[in-house]
């Protein structure tokens, strides 16, 4: 059966919470240092609000997407854009010559992959000598992680270093986003979702996850049609240990060098 990602990936004017917006804005504010004058490809882009952001300094940027009504949101935004192209792919068989990009870049959809090695696979092969594979995913071991319906098999940080550790010879791990006590109103926030996910009652969609963000976090932000500097709060990533579970952070990221 053909999946309508749509339903779940953030896609321009979505409503988002402020933390949400944060996130997004994180992914592609941490990608920029590497992007200077680089070929850069971004797998599973969805809308493909960071390309524009990341051409700004990159010599050429290329998204990709499974899914073409995804794709439609980025086509209509980006025409006329020299460097940017949109190409609809396949994360486990990239269409791209062997040593062709300086980045390749996979945001929040490690998890969708049947076969996240093959992924994996094909960015060290198209990517050159010294390039580098960006992966960020939520974190599994985070206390109020929750599932999306597409996925099929989340990684801790320790199986996520361990998958890139097999193919690069250098890999560092990061979290972003501590998890804190926080006000009372936090703790019962995060009490109700821990229950609504137990129940299997949290919304499913984008869409449908507004309301329940409102209720929790009052006033929502649309999501852009394109990242921009300073469109949210930037909290630097911070380098963590592969050697125990990392329950602290919500987000992970991995940068793996060839």
């Amino acid at each position: 059966m053909k999946v309508d990602y749509t339903t779940v990936t953030e896609i321009p004017g979505v409503k988002a919470s402020k933390e949400q917006l944060a996130r997004f804005y994180q992914r592609y504010r941490f990608a920029l240092q590497l992007c200077q004058r680089k070929q850069v490809l971004e797998v599973a882009c969805g809308a493909g609000q960071g390309l524009g952001y990341m051409a700004k300094v990159a010599g050429r940027v290329v998204g990709g997407d499974i899914d073409a009504n995804n794709l439609k949101f980025a086509q209509r935004h980006y025409a006329g854009r020299a460097n940017i192209e949109l190409r609809l792919l396949d994360a486990h068989g990239l269409p791209f010559e062997d040593r062709t990009f300086d980045v390749v870049i996979l945001y929040e959809a490690i998890y969708y992959l049947a076969q996240p090695e093959k992924f994996v696979d094909e960015a060290r092969r198209v990517l050159r000598k010294g390039g580098t594979l960006i992966v960020c995913t939520v974190n599994k071991e985070w206390p109020d992680f929750n599932p999306s319906p597409y996925s099929t098999r989340y990684l801790s940080g320790q199986e996520l270093h361990q998958l890139l550790g097999e193919r690069f010879p250098d890999v560092q791990l990061y979290g972003a986003f501590r998890v804190t006590a926080g006000s009372l109103k936090d703790r019962i926030t995060s009490s109700v979702k821990r229950i609504a996910i137990a129940l299997h009652i949290v919304p499913k969609t984008m869409k449908s996850k507004e309301l329940f963000k409102r209720i929790f976090f009052g006033k929502l932000i649309s999501l852009p049609a394109e990242v921009e500097d300073g469109m949210a709060e930037y909290c630097e990533p911070v380098p963590i240990a592969i050697d125990s579970p990392s329950f602290e952070y919500k987000v992970l990221f991995a940068v793996a060098r060839d």
